[in-house]
């Protein structure tokens, strides 16, 4: 055992470098894949020793997976911060919509959470899919969408889902601009909540009320 002034004293983790580290080492995946991640890249493009990346994430697997998880934690955090009005169809296409814009806003982030995915799976994406699911559930309670089995509410979700993750991808990948990407995913909601059951002039007023910016004219 050390005793005070014997020995070198254990790096105290910071929040910041744990962050820095998480945001390099998903640019590290998105550009080269989990071969391009080792603990030296990631040492010198973040200018921190070897050490500090044992002390606030440990070795290369927990690396990935803390990448993962930090991803799926700031995306939950951004569906929550949506917060409730009265038009249940709106608040969801506003939850939904979170997930593209952040996939654009944090392209390496993302890449890492869907695409170079650990092989041994988790639920880090759980809150995050659990608010799409509660969006449907209010559009059912407020008799927007008729009542359902509580599977296909998972299976609406999922659909919400899926739409926007390969929509991501496309624009991500450079297959399709945001503005053509956006308008898109306005028209495949629109369709889906229609075929859900919602009265097709309701969907077009709340997908219109949910995509209009505070302030401006609908």
């Amino acid at each position: 055992m050390l005793c005070n002034g014997g020995g070198v004293s254990p790096q105290r983790r910071d929040p910041a470098i744990r962050a820095l580290l998480i945001d390099a080492a998903a640019r590290i995946l998105a550009e080269g894949g989990t071969a391009a991640l080792t603990t030296r890249r990631l040492a010198a493009e973040t200018s921190r020793s070897t050490m500090a990346i044992y002390t606030h994430l440990g070795g290369m697997e927990r690396v990935q997976h803390a990448v993962r998880v930090d991803g799926f934690a700031r995306l939950a955090a951004a569906v929550n911060a949506v917060s409730c009005s009265p038009d249940p169809v709106a608040d969801l296409a506003r939850v939904s919509d979170v997930y593209f814009s952040f996939g654009l806003s944090q392209p390496h982030l993302y890449r890492a959470m869907f695409i170079d995915r650990p092989v041994q799976d988790d639920d880090a994406g759980t809150a995050a899919f659990d608010r799409i699911v509660k969006a449907v559930r209010r559009c059912i309670d407020g008799q927007r969408l008729p009542s359902i089995e509580p599977a296909m509410v998972l299976m609406w979700a999922a659909q919400l889902w899926s739409m926007r993750h390969g929509i991501v991808t496309m624009v991500l990948s450079g297959a399709l601009p945001e503005p053509q990407a956006r308008h898109v995913l306005s028209d495949m909601t629109l369709r889906l909540l229609i075929g859900y059951g919602d009265d097709p002039a309701a969907a077009r007023r709340s997908l219109r009320h949910a995509l209009t910016p505070p302030g401006a004219p609908e």
